[in-house]
């Protein structure tokens, strides 16, 4: 696949394939798809939704933390976008987040299709414990991960570019820069969402020959 000139996926087409409880329940582990994550209050549902042009596709609520399935958006035959369970926010007890934990750990490092991470935050609020926790992940896995600054409707051109540049100096500083990219983003002006689709083509492009792939690991140590 060319990075350079990677497929146009048409997100439009997006449709609900199912919601997963645990890891042995998602679809079978081919073809290549795509995980979004972030905290319950960082804009994700709203982010998906925009993104395919879908404002009832992801479930956005009033209570954030309320999702706690794995949910699954279908693109074609071997192409997925993957919604992750909110984190940090949720009202629930210490047990389950720590379970939570333990599930999308395990999928980050051990999910063979998976391409690639969409790490959202709220640009007022980035780099909180678990978003690092989650980044952590993503680069000792050798996943790319590609954060979105959401809501960046909130502040001015100038701020909303200053955030930015403070988050990718934290992160160099930190050692996590290895393999990820950082953009504002806006659900409600769309502004971003070129951005993030050419991300998300490079990351979904499959071999030409079909949807299986041996390289789905090997892109994961070589990236």
């Amino acid at each position: 696949m060319s990075e350079s000139n990677p497929e146009q996926i048409n997100y439009r087409r997006a449709q609900f394939l199912t919601s997963a409880p645990t890891l042995t329940e998602c679809p079978e582990d081919s073809g290549a798809e795509v995980a979004f994550a972030g905290r319950s209050n960082a804009g994700k549902s709203s982010a998906i939704n925009a993104l395919t042009n879908n404002g009832k596709l992801a479930r956005t609520s009033k209570t954030p933390g309320r999702t706690q399935l794995i949910n699954f958006f279908s693109l074609g035959e071997y192409q997925r976008l993957v919604d992750l369970p909110g984190y940090g926010y949720a009202k629930v007890t210490r047990t389950m987040k720590d379970e939570w934990q333990r599930h999308l750990a395990f999928y980050l490092e051990q999910r063979r299709c998976l391409k690639g991470l969409v790490l959202l935050m709220d640009i007022r609020q980035p780099l909180k414990e678990f978003d690092l926790q989650m980044l952590n992940w993503a680069v000792t896995s050798g996943l790319p991960a590609h954060i979105l600054l959401t809501k960046a409707d909130k502040l001015k051109n100038g701020p909303a570019n200053n955030a930015r540049f403070a988050v990718e100096k934290e992160l160099k500083a930190l050692n996590l820069f290895t393999n990820v990219t950082v953009q504002t983003f806006s659900a409600p002006k769309r502004q971003g969402l070129e951005k993030l689709e050419q991300r998300l083509n490079q990351w979904l492009a499959l071999p030409a020959a079909g949807g299986e792939s041996d390289e789905s690991g090997a892109d994961k140590e070589s990236e």
